[in-house]
Protein backbone atom coordinates (compact mmCIF):
# COMPACT_ATOMS: atom_id res chain seq x y z
CA UNK A 1 0.00 0.00 0.00
CA UNK A 2 2.86 2.37 0.80
CA UNK A 3 4.30 1.90 -2.69
CA UNK A 4 0.92 2.49 -4.33
CA UNK A 5 0.43 5.68 -2.30
CA UNK A 6 3.90 6.83 -3.34
CA UNK A 7 3.13 6.26 -7.03
CA UNK A 8 -0.18 8.09 -6.77
CA UNK A 9 1.50 10.99 -4.99
CA UNK A 10 4.18 11.19 -7.71
CA UNK A 11 1.51 11.17 -10.42
CA UNK A 12 -0.43 13.89 -8.64
CA UNK A 13 2.68 16.05 -8.26
CA UNK A 14 3.44 15.53 -11.96
CA UNK A 15 -0.02 16.72 -12.95
CA UNK A 16 0.33 19.79 -10.75
CA UNK A 17 3.71 20.59 -12.29
CA UNK A 18 2.32 20.16 -15.79
CA UNK A 19 -0.62 22.47 -15.06
CA UNK A 20 1.68 25.04 -13.52
CA UNK A 21 4.00 24.99 -16.53
CA UNK A 22 1.08 25.41 -18.91
CA UNK A 23 -0.35 28.29 -16.87
CA UNK A 24 2.93 30.19 -17.24
CA UNK A 25 3.55 29.17 -20.85
CA UNK A 26 5.41 30.57 -22.62
CA UNK A 27 8.13 31.78 -20.30
CA UNK A 28 10.71 32.22 -23.08
CA UNK A 29 10.79 32.67 -26.89
CA UNK A 30 8.94 30.10 -28.99
CA UNK A 31 10.52 28.80 -32.19
CA UNK A 32 8.43 27.78 -35.20
CA UNK A 33 10.32 25.65 -37.71
CA UNK A 34 9.18 26.43 -41.26
CA UNK A 35 10.52 23.74 -43.63
CA UNK A 36 10.39 26.10 -46.61
CA UNK A 37 12.64 28.93 -47.81
CA UNK A 38 11.92 32.44 -46.55
CA UNK A 39 9.63 34.53 -48.71
CA UNK A 40 7.25 31.80 -49.88
CA UNK A 41 3.49 31.78 -49.37
CA UNK A 42 3.61 29.55 -46.28
CA UNK A 43 6.50 31.45 -44.72
CA UNK A 44 4.83 34.82 -45.26
CA UNK A 45 1.58 33.57 -43.74
CA UNK A 46 3.26 32.10 -40.66
CA UNK A 47 5.14 35.34 -40.04
CA UNK A 48 1.85 37.28 -39.89
CA UNK A 49 0.38 34.81 -37.41
CA UNK A 50 3.62 34.62 -35.40
CA UNK A 51 3.55 38.38 -34.78
CA UNK A 52 0.05 38.12 -33.34
CA UNK A 53 1.00 35.15 -31.13
CA UNK A 54 3.99 37.15 -29.91
CA UNK A 55 1.61 39.94 -28.89
CA UNK A 56 -0.59 37.48 -27.00
CA UNK A 57 2.31 35.80 -25.21
CA UNK A 58 4.55 38.84 -24.62
CA UNK A 59 7.42 36.68 -25.84
CA UNK A 60 9.19 36.56 -29.21
CA UNK A 61 7.94 33.96 -31.68
CA UNK A 62 10.87 33.18 -33.96
CA UNK A 63 10.54 31.78 -37.48
CA UNK A 64 13.31 29.26 -38.17
CA UNK A 65 13.51 28.45 -41.90
CA UNK A 66 14.91 24.95 -42.41
CA UNK A 67 13.84 23.81 -45.88
CA UNK A 68 12.93 20.21 -46.58
CA UNK A 69 13.36 17.03 -44.59
CA UNK A 70 16.04 18.47 -42.24
CA UNK A 71 13.50 20.94 -40.87
CA UNK A 72 10.90 18.24 -40.31
CA UNK A 73 13.45 15.98 -38.66
CA UNK A 74 14.58 18.81 -36.37
CA UNK A 75 10.98 19.38 -35.27
CA UNK A 76 10.38 15.65 -34.76
CA UNK A 77 13.38 15.34 -32.43
CA UNK A 78 12.92 18.64 -30.56
CA UNK A 79 12.06 18.73 -26.87
CA UNK A 80 8.33 18.23 -26.31
CA UNK A 81 7.94 21.32 -24.13
CA UNK A 82 5.99 23.68 -26.39
CA UNK A 83 8.98 25.84 -27.28
CA UNK A 84 9.55 24.28 -30.70
CA UNK A 85 6.61 24.08 -33.10
CA UNK A 86 6.34 23.13 -36.78
CA UNK A 87 4.50 24.58 -39.74
CA UNK A 88 3.65 21.39 -41.60
CA UNK A 89 2.12 21.13 -45.08
CA UNK A 90 -0.17 18.63 -46.70
CA UNK A 91 2.82 17.45 -48.72
CA UNK A 92 5.10 16.80 -45.73
CA UNK A 93 2.40 15.42 -43.43
CA UNK A 94 0.29 13.40 -45.90
CA UNK A 95 1.61 12.82 -49.41
CA UNK A 96 5.39 12.52 -49.00
CA UNK A 97 5.04 9.76 -46.36
CA UNK A 98 2.64 7.92 -48.68
CA UNK A 99 5.17 8.05 -51.52
CA UNK A 100 8.43 7.61 -49.61
CA UNK A 101 8.55 4.95 -46.89
CA UNK A 102 12.16 5.84 -46.01
CA UNK A 103 11.59 9.31 -44.58
CA UNK A 104 13.38 9.86 -41.25
CA UNK A 105 10.18 11.09 -39.61
CA UNK A 106 6.68 9.67 -39.14
CA UNK A 107 3.94 12.33 -38.87
CA UNK A 108 1.57 10.08 -36.91
CA UNK A 109 4.29 9.16 -34.43
CA UNK A 110 6.30 12.37 -34.21
CA UNK A 111 3.83 15.26 -34.38
CA UNK A 112 0.78 16.38 -32.41
CA UNK A 113 -1.76 18.57 -34.27
CA UNK A 114 -2.46 22.10 -33.03
CA UNK A 115 -4.57 23.60 -35.81
CA UNK A 116 -4.72 24.52 -39.46
CA UNK A 117 -3.29 27.94 -40.40
CA UNK A 118 -4.01 28.71 -44.07
CA UNK A 119 -4.88 27.07 -47.36
CA UNK A 120 -3.96 28.08 -50.90
CA UNK A 121 -6.09 27.57 -53.99
CA UNK A 122 -4.15 26.03 -56.91
CA UNK A 123 -4.57 27.43 -60.41
CA UNK A 124 -3.84 25.68 -63.71
CA UNK A 125 -1.62 27.97 -65.78
CA UNK A 126 0.04 27.67 -69.18
CA UNK A 127 2.80 29.60 -70.92
CA UNK A 128 1.28 31.93 -73.54
CA UNK A 129 3.40 30.30 -76.25
CA UNK A 130 1.31 27.14 -75.91
CA UNK A 131 -1.56 29.03 -77.52
CA UNK A 132 -4.42 27.60 -75.46
CA UNK A 133 -7.01 29.77 -73.71
CA UNK A 134 -9.20 27.19 -71.97
CA UNK A 135 -9.14 23.81 -70.26
CA UNK A 136 -11.06 22.35 -73.20
CA UNK A 137 -8.37 23.52 -75.63
CA UNK A 138 -5.63 22.14 -73.37
CA UNK A 139 -7.29 18.72 -73.11
CA UNK A 140 -7.82 18.60 -76.88
CA UNK A 141 -4.16 19.44 -77.50
CA UNK A 142 -2.91 16.96 -74.88
CA UNK A 143 -4.96 14.15 -76.43
CA UNK A 144 -3.72 15.07 -79.88
CA UNK A 145 -0.11 14.99 -78.63
CA UNK A 146 0.03 12.42 -75.81
CA UNK A 147 3.28 12.63 -73.85
CA UNK A 148 4.39 15.73 -75.75
CA UNK A 149 3.37 18.44 -73.26
CA UNK A 150 5.35 18.91 -70.07
CA UNK A 151 4.49 20.40 -66.68
CA UNK A 152 6.67 21.64 -63.85
CA UNK A 153 6.38 20.98 -60.12
CA UNK A 154 8.24 21.73 -56.90
CA UNK A 155 9.30 18.08 -56.70
CA UNK A 156 8.13 14.49 -56.94
CA UNK A 157 5.12 14.01 -54.67
CA UNK A 158 4.66 17.73 -54.06
CA UNK A 159 1.18 19.29 -54.10
CA UNK A 160 1.41 20.68 -57.64
CA UNK A 161 2.73 17.35 -58.95
CA UNK A 162 -0.18 15.45 -57.40
CA UNK A 163 -2.68 18.07 -58.56
CA UNK A 164 -1.50 17.52 -62.14
CA UNK A 165 -1.66 13.75 -61.69
CA UNK A 166 -5.27 14.20 -60.55
CA UNK A 167 -6.00 16.43 -63.55
CA UNK A 168 -4.52 13.90 -65.98
CA UNK A 169 -6.50 11.08 -64.38
CA UNK A 170 -9.79 12.98 -64.60
CA UNK A 171 -9.17 14.32 -68.13
CA UNK A 172 -7.72 11.06 -69.49
CA UNK A 173 -4.58 12.80 -70.74
CA UNK A 174 -0.88 12.01 -70.55
CA UNK A 175 1.75 14.70 -69.98
CA UNK A 176 5.37 14.64 -68.82
CA UNK A 177 6.35 15.63 -65.27
CA UNK A 178 9.43 17.87 -64.90
CA UNK A 179 10.27 18.20 -61.18
CA UNK A 180 12.36 21.02 -59.72
CA UNK A 181 13.82 21.61 -56.27
CA UNK A 182 11.22 23.98 -54.90
CA UNK A 183 8.28 26.09 -55.97
CA UNK A 184 10.25 29.17 -57.03
CA UNK A 185 12.42 27.44 -59.68
CA UNK A 186 9.36 25.53 -60.87
CA UNK A 187 7.49 28.77 -61.53
CA UNK A 188 10.57 30.51 -62.97
CA UNK A 189 11.08 27.75 -65.53
CA UNK A 190 7.42 27.93 -66.47
CA UNK A 191 7.53 31.71 -66.89
CA UNK A 192 10.68 31.30 -68.98
CA UNK A 193 8.89 28.90 -71.31
CA UNK A 194 11.16 25.94 -70.53
CA UNK A 195 8.05 23.97 -69.53
CA UNK A 196 4.57 24.56 -70.85
CA UNK A 197 2.13 24.33 -67.94
CA UNK A 198 1.59 23.56 -64.30
CA UNK A 199 -0.71 23.85 -61.33
CA UNK A 200 0.58 26.30 -58.74
CA UNK A 201 -0.94 28.01 -55.70
CA UNK A 202 -2.39 31.43 -56.47
CA UNK A 203 0.11 33.48 -54.38
CA UNK A 204 3.07 32.10 -56.35
CA UNK A 205 1.72 33.04 -59.80
CA UNK A 206 -0.81 35.84 -59.28
CA UNK A 207 1.56 38.58 -60.46
CA UNK A 208 2.62 36.61 -63.54
CA UNK A 209 -1.04 36.09 -64.42
CA UNK A 210 -1.82 39.80 -64.02
CA UNK A 211 1.13 40.80 -66.21
CA UNK A 212 0.31 38.26 -68.92
CA UNK A 213 3.42 36.16 -68.44
CA UNK A 214 1.19 33.17 -67.67
CA UNK A 215 -2.37 32.35 -68.74
CA UNK A 216 -4.77 31.12 -66.05
CA UNK A 217 -7.15 28.43 -67.33
CA UNK A 218 -8.95 27.28 -64.17
CA UNK A 219 -8.67 26.98 -60.40
CA UNK A 220 -8.45 23.45 -59.00
CA UNK A 221 -10.92 24.02 -56.17
CA UNK A 222 -14.61 23.62 -55.40
CA UNK A 223 -15.30 27.33 -55.90
CA UNK A 224 -13.70 30.29 -57.64
CA UNK A 225 -10.92 32.16 -55.89
CA UNK A 226 -11.54 35.69 -54.69
CA UNK A 227 -8.21 36.79 -56.23
CA UNK A 228 -9.22 35.50 -59.69
CA UNK A 229 -13.01 35.85 -59.85
CA UNK A 230 -13.16 35.58 -63.64
CA UNK A 231 -11.24 32.30 -63.76
CA UNK A 232 -13.57 29.24 -63.70
CA UNK A 233 -13.07 26.13 -61.63
CA UNK A 234 -11.74 23.07 -63.43
CA UNK A 235 -15.19 21.49 -63.03
CA UNK A 236 -16.86 24.53 -64.59
CA UNK A 237 -14.33 24.27 -67.42
CA UNK A 238 -15.42 20.71 -68.19
CA UNK A 239 -13.25 18.39 -66.07
CA UNK A 240 -15.09 17.42 -62.85
CA UNK A 241 -13.37 15.83 -59.85
CA UNK A 242 -10.28 18.06 -59.72
CA UNK A 243 -10.63 19.70 -56.31
CA UNK A 244 -7.54 20.30 -54.25
CA UNK A 245 -5.99 22.82 -51.89
CA UNK A 246 -2.50 23.25 -50.50
CA UNK A 247 -2.83 23.49 -46.73
CA UNK A 248 -0.50 24.40 -43.89
CA UNK A 249 -0.97 23.67 -40.21
CA UNK A 250 0.79 24.05 -36.89
CA UNK A 251 2.13 21.01 -35.04
CA UNK A 252 4.16 20.29 -31.92
CA UNK A 253 6.46 17.36 -31.14
CA UNK A 254 4.48 14.40 -29.87
CA UNK A 255 4.28 14.03 -26.09
CA UNK A 256 3.97 17.81 -25.71
CA UNK A 257 1.72 18.33 -22.63
CA UNK A 258 -1.97 18.38 -23.54
CA UNK A 259 -2.64 21.69 -21.79
CA UNK A 260 0.14 23.43 -23.75
CA UNK A 261 -1.31 22.00 -26.97
CA UNK A 262 -4.74 23.28 -25.95
CA UNK A 263 -3.40 26.77 -25.22
CA UNK A 264 -1.49 27.08 -28.48
CA UNK A 265 -4.50 25.78 -30.42
CA UNK A 266 -6.85 28.25 -28.75
CA UNK A 267 -4.49 31.18 -29.31
CA UNK A 268 -3.89 30.16 -32.94
CA UNK A 269 -7.64 30.13 -33.63
CA UNK A 270 -7.99 33.49 -31.88
CA UNK A 271 -5.18 34.98 -34.01
CA UNK A 272 -6.71 33.70 -37.26
CA UNK A 273 -9.98 35.46 -36.38
CA UNK A 274 -8.33 38.86 -35.85
CA UNK A 275 -9.44 41.29 -38.62
CA UNK A 276 -5.92 42.62 -39.24
CA UNK A 277 -4.52 39.09 -39.54
CA UNK A 278 -7.32 38.02 -41.88
CA UNK A 279 -6.77 41.09 -44.06
CA UNK A 280 -3.01 40.55 -44.33
CA UNK A 281 -3.36 36.85 -45.13
CA UNK A 282 -5.94 37.49 -47.85
CA UNK A 283 -3.75 40.23 -49.35
CA UNK A 284 -1.01 37.59 -49.65
CA UNK A 285 -3.41 35.28 -51.48
CA UNK A 286 -3.82 32.96 -48.47
CA UNK A 287 -7.13 31.76 -47.02
CA UNK A 288 -7.24 31.66 -43.18
CA UNK A 289 -8.35 28.26 -41.84
CA UNK A 290 -9.04 28.51 -38.10
CA UNK A 291 -9.99 25.21 -36.50
CA UNK A 292 -9.35 22.93 -33.56
CA UNK A 293 -6.69 20.25 -33.22
CA UNK A 294 -9.42 17.62 -33.47
CA UNK A 295 -10.70 19.10 -36.73
CA UNK A 296 -7.17 19.12 -38.12
CA UNK A 297 -6.66 15.47 -37.15
CA UNK A 298 -9.89 14.51 -38.95
CA UNK A 299 -8.91 16.56 -42.01
CA UNK A 300 -5.56 14.74 -42.16
CA UNK A 301 -7.29 11.35 -42.00
CA UNK A 302 -9.59 12.30 -44.89
CA UNK A 303 -6.75 13.81 -46.94
CA UNK A 304 -4.62 10.71 -46.40
CA UNK A 305 -7.37 8.37 -47.60
CA UNK A 306 -7.97 10.49 -50.69
CA UNK A 307 -4.36 10.78 -51.81
CA UNK A 308 -3.50 7.18 -50.92
CA UNK A 309 -6.04 6.08 -53.52
CA UNK A 310 -4.61 8.31 -56.27
CA UNK A 311 -0.99 7.46 -55.41
CA UNK A 312 -1.77 3.75 -55.62
CA UNK A 313 -3.65 4.11 -58.91
CA UNK A 314 -0.88 6.21 -60.48
CA UNK A 315 1.92 4.11 -58.94
CA UNK A 316 3.69 7.16 -57.52
CA UNK A 317 6.39 5.68 -55.31
CA UNK A 318 9.97 6.53 -54.38
CA UNK A 319 11.95 3.33 -53.83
Amino acid sequence: MTQIRHLLLCAFIGLLAQSASAAGYPEKPVRIIVPFPAGGAADNAMRVVALKLSDYWSKPVIIDNRPGVPGLQAAATAAADGYTLLLGAGSSIVTHPLINSKLPYDPARDFAPIGQVVANVPVLVVHPSLGVKSVKELVTLAKKKPGMLNFSSSGHGGPNHLAMELFMAMSDTKMVHVPYKGGAPSVNELVGGHVQLGINVVPSVIQQIKTGKLTALAVASARRDRSLPDVPTVAEAGVPGVEFEAWYALFAPSRTPADILAKTSSDLQRALAEPDVVRKLIEQGNEPRPGSAQELAQYIREDTARWAKLIKERNLKID
